[in-house]
């Protein structure tokens, strides 16, 4: 096929001022106030005017009826570029994608990223009923409704087809929680040992307890501008190196076992001028541990089908020979709705500018961001990633 217009690559790119806003498990704020104070963070971190962030994009399921547009007067912001992201946990992948171009042809100097959430007792619930039409006519008709329903059945359908053990993806939990303990954001305080990752009650088989998530309310947030307005104004910040997107993968696939980072993998790499080898940590997207595992495959670690043995051979805590998920990841820090598409992104900024503290890498120099997101049955529609790297 011709093409006529030759890809830019993303040069003149820089990521700065990681912020959370601390996670709650339940909380009477609405999701404009989780964004408000991201944005806060953002300008407090920047030393910034709130005149000065010229582009906003957001992601949020809670935020409903409202859009990235009413956020705009809600937080008093009048920006020039504006992008409402509602793809959950491929949000962040896709901000940082939409934010680049702007920054590189000029619609926005300084462009905010924000993903929130909040948490009422019965949100997640009502989350659930208005999430996907596709979803709830596939899955109510069977008696089973949900995200933990689907992601059994994708669980039981990769380990018939390459032999996976329950045990493989309690390597992943397991080390995530160790993440977690030094990270003191994470909602969760407790170490959690294989034994009793194994003992857990069972949710929907294969899934038990620690395979799932904790709904939470909470943001994460950065900002996106070229490097040099980064050096100007005194902040640390890394350089975005590659980025691919896709959406509705292999749909002749009759049940998810692969995503669509397989498809672009090779790209992404290309573009950054790197391999695998070459990564010093990957934070995957962690809604369940099957997911981690196929991003693991799907980007290049190892063969497909080989994820099991992989994460049998690695020790994948911050200290180990191939850190994952090093904050925690959702599994151990709580999923703040779409903030959990956001986590991986402010977790390598902090890696790769020596602001993760404890949990910190040593050495790293590399991170690579998985995103996935708006499960409907048997897959999720959106997938992508990013490769980051240090300033310095």
């Amino acid at each position: 096929m011709t093409a006529y217009i030759r890809r830019r690559g993303y040069e003149g790119v820089a990521l700065a001022v990681p912020v959370t806003v601390p996670y709650e498990r339940y909380s009477i704020h609405g999701a404009h106030w989780f964004l408000g104070q991201a944005v806060r963070g953002l300008l407090q971190g920047s030393g910034l005017a709130k005149e000065q962030i010229d582009g906003l994009t957001v992601s949020s399921f809670s935020l409903a009826p409202d859009t990235a547009v009413g956020v705009t007067q809600h937080l008093g912001l009048s920006p020039r570029w504006l992008d409402h992201i509602p793809t959950g946990g491929a949000s962040g992948v896709m901000a940082l994608r939409r934010a680049a171009r702007a920054v590189q042809c000029g619609d926005a100097e300084v462009v905010a990223c924000v993903a929130a959430d909040t948490n009422h007792v019965d949100s997640f619930r009502q989350t659930l009923g208005a999430f996907s039409d596709f979803a709830r006519d596939a899955s109510y008709p069977y008696g089973a409704g949900g995200p933990n329903s689907m992601f059994a059945f994708i669980t039981a359908s990769y380990m018939r087809r390459y032999g996976a053990h329950r045990e493989d993806f309690g390597r992943i939990a397991v080390a995530q929680r160790a993440n977690a303990l030094r990270n003191p954001n994470a909602l969760f305080k407790k170490p959690l040992t294989l034994d009793e990752y194994m003992a857990a009650r069972p949710i929907s088989d294969p899934i038990h307890l620690f395979d799932c998530v904790m709904p939470c309310a909470g943001a994460e947030a950065f900002l996106v501008m070229a490097p040099e307005r980064a050096r100007d104004l005194g902040l640390p910040h890394v350089l975005l190196r590659g980025a691919i997107e896709r959406h509705n993968a292999y749909a002749d696939d009759p049940v998810m076992l692969r995503g669509g980072w397989r498809m672009d993998c090779a790209d992404l790499y290309a573009q950054a001028g790197f391999a695998p080898q070459d990564i010093d940590l990957l934070q995957t997207y962690d809604d369940y541990p099957v997911i981690a595992m196929m991003q693991i495959e799907d980007l290049g670690f190892c063969d497909k089908g080989e994820g099991p043995a992989f994460v049998r051979g690695h020790d994948l805590t911050y200290a180990g020979d191939f850190p994952h998920n090093t904050s925690g990841g959702q599994l151990s820090c709580g999923q703040a709705g779409a903030a959990g598409g956001f986590l991986g992104m402010t977790e390598t900024l902090r890696q790769l500018t020596g602001q993760a503290g404890e949990r910190g890498v040593a050495g790293a120099r590399t991170g690579l961001v998985g995103g996935f997101g708006m499960v409907t049955y048997d897959r999720c529609l959106c997938t992508g990633a990013v490769i980051l790297e240090t300033s310095e």
